[in-house]
């Protein structure tokens, strides 16, 4: 099998500057923080690779893990009648286009553009095609094997034959290519592996402390303009058990009462919130003032927890939710808004865990929903959960008086 890194290479090296876009609100919270801070990096330093590799290489790649196709864009969605548009463009010759790789680190590979591309030729070779309704289950599955097992390949409650859907070309003449699958290709098979497609490999030089780059290019080169949230990006980036872990909890029905929406978000910001719940609790003391930087940072540290760590976190977080079963539902929402409060809820758990959390031990204590209503009616509270809610005194002013008012 071709190494990505044993590939004699062109490579350019050039800046890319760097730009804030804003998040758009999402109904079911008041306050996005991402919103009100900058992201403040002036350029990035990158080195950008093109390397020509054919399908059964890329094939291989997929197969072992070297590229994953990470779940911070969407699941695979395209129908099994535009997937057999691109084999058949492939058969007969036509460009498609390129795609582009994030160098993580040595034969390791997130797909920046081109998951839908990729993964249409990775199920066609394998001669699957995912139900629509097993798509996310499929997604959940490659992020955590970095591949789909054999025994889920072959299981017909996930997959069916994937067998080319093509319309004919003229009335009455049949589309030759048509039913035909991978097994079934005869004389193109030899062309159809062969095919090159060009690979764009990009790896961030500098800063040399994270990956934030990733943000601006994902941002670019996202179809549609729609530009990706941060946690969405994220999430593949640091991909991590204790991102499994987060999984688990927002599924949780208490959880769920706690934000009062039913479903997952779809940006992911529910899972965001519980990740920046842990983060103040845990490393509050480094927090600067960037709540995209705080995160990622803290995310890039959690890859390195152990599983008896990552599991102590999870039960710290249970005995938290059981600590707010005496609380009426939508006790994180601000009146003013009828929306669930990122802030109030950041500044309590942290206040409600911290002593807990020093101590390796579990929340034992209660919230008293007559002490949380008077946090909330708190002016100095109040202001600080109103506007630069990232800020550094902003951020410990909150955390002060969640504790002063919960425990007094």
């Amino acid at each position: 099998m071709t190494n990505l890194t044993d590939v004699e290479i062109q490579e350019d090296t050039a800046t890319l500057p760097a730009q804030s876009d804003e998040t758009e609100s999402i109904k079911w919270f008041d306050n996005d923080p991402q919103v009100e801070e900058l992201y403040s990096i002036n350029e990035y330093e990158i080195t950008t690779s093109a390397n020509d590799f054919n399908i059964k290489t890329l094939y291989d790649f997929i197969k072992s893990g070297a590229i994953n196709i990470p779940g911070f864009q969407r699941n695979y969605v395209w129908d099994i009648k535009r997937a057999s548009k691109l084999i058949e463009s492939i058969i007969i010759g036509l460009p498609i286009p390129q795609i582009f790789l994030y160098q993580e680190s040595r034969n390791k590979f997130l797909v920046i553009d081109g998951q839908q591309r990729l993964m249409s030729l990775y199920y066609f070779i394998e001669q699957r095609f995912p139900k629509d309704g097993k798509r996310a289950v499929l997604r959940q599955i490659f992020e955590e094997h970095g591949k789909i097992p054999d025994v889920i390949l072959g299981d017909d409650n996930y997959f069916t034959k994937f067998n080319l859907q093509l319309p004919s070309t003229l009335p009455n003449q049949p589309n030759k290519l048509n039913k035909i699958n991978y097994a079934t290709l005869d004389e193109y098979k030899i062309s159809f592996d062969l095919r090159a497609i060009r690979n764009i490999i990009i790896k961030q030089n500098f800063p040399e402390e994270d990956d934030s780059c990733i943000y601006e290019i994902f941002n670019r080169l996202n179809s549609g303009g729609i530009n990706l949230k941060p946690q969405e990006i994220r999430t593949s980036l640091y991909y991590s058990n204790f991102y499994n872990m987060l999984y688990r909890l927002n599924s949780l029905p208490d959880w769920r009462r706690i934000i009062g929406v039913e479903e997952p978000d779809l940006n992911m910001k529910d899972i965001e919130t519980l990740l920046r719940g842990f983060a103040m609790l845990i490393e509050r003391e480094q927090y600067q003032s960037s709540m995209v930087k705080f995160l990622n940072s803290f995310s890039k540290n959690c890859k390195k927890l152990n599983d008896e760590q990552i599991h102590y976190l999870e039960k710290l977080f249970h005995s938290f939710l059981e600590s707010c079963s005496i609380l009426p539902d939508k006790a994180f929402y601000r009146k003013t808004t009828n929306k669930f409060n990122i802030s109030i809820f950041e500044a309590v758990f942290v206040a409600q865990c911290a002593s807990s959390f020093e101590a390796r031990g579990l929340v034992e204590r209660k919230i008293d929903p007559g002490k949380l209503e008077e946090l909330k009616s708190d002016l100095e509270f109040v202001e600080a959960i109103q506007s630069q809610t990232t800020s550094k005194q902003n951020v410990s002013k909150r955390l002060e008086k969640a504790t002063s008012i919960l425990f007094s």
